[in-house]
């Protein structure tokens, strides 16, 4: 893997003596590139080094020395040794001329003019104090972000105006100038006081391995306001348009559909929000209805991506004029393909048939029959060639639902269904026992009509909700089951999913989920019951309606 070059490890700067750390890259005194200084000797030059692929390494090429002056030891005084400076060793700079010598009684070694001093032997402004043990560079500039004189760089940032994590460049101090190493400002070349070269240099190009391209920078660029927009087209000038995030918006026409988050954007084709952006839900993952003496709701539940559950409720009237109410849940299978449009076609045409059927005189019973055999010729027709079962695509579940129904009359309450959905009955009085009027299609039911489990038993096993009867392409025989039942009391019928009844299977749980006012409150009895589904986990869909009986006088219509 590739890794980062390492520094020389050195113990002093090379040019200034500045103690260094492990890890340095540049000296922290006067900023000298210490990955130039040519790696030191190997303890055996004539042993071949040996790289990762087997080859020799090519020896390094010789550096030029430098002989450094040593310093002298310390005497027997606390005096400690003179030090001696990068600007002591004489030179020349990359023109040829000679390097510059600070006065030996200047406090600030490196320094080109002496300036006036303060009393007390503070400095005078734009001259730096000398560091300890080390040269103190020039002042630079003053620019965009440099502090003041004497002032403390903002955190975060080195001496010299560098910001966090900016290497300088090679021989460049912190200050910003190579030491004593200025070229005079009428020599052509000479960098102007922005640092660019003002003639003899093409911008860019390095000098003596210095870059007089690269300007002081600000610690911060601060971000100026944004320009006052003009008022929008019919607001009193022309311009552009305001934002919409703060601009007043126009009250919505009548049957605009609002957004759920923010109740005043219009939501857009694709179910989006104009003015938020909100997405808006779905609209069958939360249905409410209620017609009259007849309620509905469907919810999609916590753990599912979407409802596939379905229902339609409608009244109507007999030939004799009596009032006919209708529900119809359907529950999509999730295993088939396109559950959700298996349980919306089963319903709607379920309905229809129903609706068309009972102003004729045709008996609730057989209706109901025969709604249930419309439903299931309406799922037939979503499979095609490609999805239905059969000999050349075996694998391929058609689409498919469940589906009860039940239709309540003044004095007849009659129920079908194919499948798991189930319908009770829960009188007003409650201290009449409530019942269920329908038997699943499932693998449970036919171990328990079969005498080989008990109820318990069957339903706690994994393949108890596994159906055995369903509307579908794939379905092994069509059995519409139908029952009549003549009440002799008030009360109501909960059609519903197995996603309500996985939370109050028994009759007796069911009545005790279902409000006392059911009767008088349908709607609130079906919210109430898919709040009670939710709060015993939601794993499934919900869809729940309430029917009271007997059906109370009311005008034909439907829904």
């Amino acid at each position: 893997m590739s890794q980062m070059p390492q520094p020389t490890a050195l113990s002093r700067c090379p040019v200034c003596e500045e103690p260094l750390e492990a890890g340095d890259r540049f000296c922290g005194a006067c900023g000298y590139d210490l990955s130039a200084v040519p790696a030191p000797p190997q303890d055996s030059p004539d042993d071949a080094t040996i790289t990762m692929n087997g080859t020799s390494a090519r020896p390094p090429a010789a550096a030029a020395s430098v002989e450094w002056p040593v310093a002298p030891e310390a005497d027997s005084s606390d005096m400690p040794a003179p030090m001696h400076r990068a600007t002591d060793i004489r030179g020349t700079d990359s023109g040829g001329s000679e390097l510059p010598h600070p006065h030996p009684d200047l406090e600030s070694a490196g320094a080109h003019e002496p300036g006036p001093a303060r009393p007390g032997g503070v400095p005078a402004a734009g001259a730096r104090p000398p560091a300890p043990q080390a040269p103190t560079a020039p002042p630079a500039p003053q620019g965009p972000g440099t502090p003041a004189p004497g002032a403390q760089p903002p955190v975060g940032q080195v001496p010299g105006g560098q910001p966090p994590g900016t290497q300088a460049p090679v021989g460049q101090v912190s200050g910003g100038h190579l030491p004593d190493a200025r070229p005079p400002a009428t020599a052509a070349g000479a960098p102007s006081p922005d640092g660019r070269p003002s003639g003899g240099q093409a911008p860019g190009a390095e000098h003596s391995g210095v870059r007089f391209d690269r300007p002081s920078e600000p610690d911060e660029y601060p971000l100026a306001p944004p320009a006052a927009e003009a008022p929008a087209a019919g607001s009193g000038a022309a311009g552009a348009p305001a934002d919409p995030r703060t601009a007043d918006l126009a009250s919505p026409s009548a049957g605009t559909k609002l957004c759920v988050a923010c109740r005043s954007g219009r939501v857009d084709d694709d179910g989006y929000c104009e003015n938020c952006g909100h997405a808006q839900p779905r609209e069958r993952d939360h249905m409410e209805q209620e017609l009259g003496a007849v309620a509905a709701v469907s919810d999609r539940g916590l753990r599912h991506h979407r409802n596939e559950d379905a229902f339609a409720i409608s009244s109507t009237a007999l030939p004799d004029g009596s009032p006919a109410v209708v529900a119809i849940v359907c529950d999509g299978v999730s295993s088939a393909t396109r559950p959700d449009e298996a349980s919306l076609a089963a319903s709607n045409a379920a309905n229809e048939a129903l609706l068309a059927a009972l102003p004729r005189g045709t008996h609730p019973q057989q209706a109901m029959h025969d709604a249930i055999v419309a439903a299931a010729d309406a799922v037939n027709a979503l499979a095609d060639a490609s999805t239905a079962q059969g000999e050349h695509a075996p694998h391929v579940n058609a689409p498919a639902c469940t589906l009860v129904g039940a239709v309540v009359t003044s004095a007849l309450l009659v129920v079908g269904w194919v499948g798991d959905s189930r319908a009770y009955w829960v009188p007003v009085d409650r201290s009449s026992p409530p019942a269920r009027l329908t038997e699943d299609d499932s693998w449970a039911a036919q171990m328990v009509a079969a005498g080989l489990m008990n109820e318990a038993e069957a339903y706690a096993d994994e393949r108890a909700h596994a159906i055995t009867g369903w509307l579908g392409a794939d379905a092994y025989e069509l059995e519409p089951h139908t029952a009549s039942f003549k009440p002799d009391r008030p009360g109501v019928v909960v059609v519903c999913t197995d996603g309500l009844w996985n939370y109050a299977e028994a009759a007796e749980d069911m009545a005790e989920a279902v409000p006392l006012d059911a009767a008088e409150r349908p709607l609130h009895s079906a919210q109430v019951l898919v709040g009670h589904a939710l709060d015993g986990g939601g794993h499934d869909n919900v869809t729940v309606a309430v029917v009271p009986f007997p059906a109370p006088p009311q005008g034909a219509g439907s829904a």
